[in-house]
């Protein structure tokens, strides 16, 4: 039977494995944009640099944070790259509004853009990228 507090323990427990399977992905994400952004438009360079993380983030998210959920791999593969697409565009929504329209450098414009979407990518991965089925 499934408790309150049972309930809470597992969002704590899927919300730092969350965190830190993130953490890594945005560290790749920033990295390979400071690599990139030498070589092209800074918008593209954040799409790349999405592309590169996400199988990083897909493979840590299937089996560390949501390891308990049932989905087939192909399911969530779509469901996850769909979520995590959302999020992205919010990412370079709010990149451009940062670095292009309110003027801050692109190292710093990045970062803030990726907090943004970091919220939403865990609530769409937890409640229906990875949603466990009813049995």
């Amino acid at each position: 039977m499934l408790t309150l507090k049972k309930i809470k323990k597992d969002l704590l427990r899927n919300g730092v494995i969350f965190g830190a399977v993130g953490l890594c992905a945005a560290i790749i994400h920033y990295f390979t944009f400071l690599y990139l952004i030498k070589l092209m438009l800074p918008e593209l360079a954040n799409l790349f640099s999405f592309l590169i993380s996400f199988s990083f983030s897909f493979i840590g998210h299937r089996y560390l944070s949501f390891n308990d959920h049932q989905t087939q791999l192909l399911e969530s593969l779509v469901r996850f790259f769909s979520t995590a697409s959302l999020g992205f565009l919010n990412n370079e929504i709010f990149f451009i509004i940062f670095h292009r329209l309110i003027g801050i450098s692109s190292q710093y414009a990045i970062l803030i853009a990726m907090f943004f979407a970091a919220g939403q990518t865990f609530l769409l991965s937890r409640y229906w990228a990875f949603k466990q089925h009813n049995i």
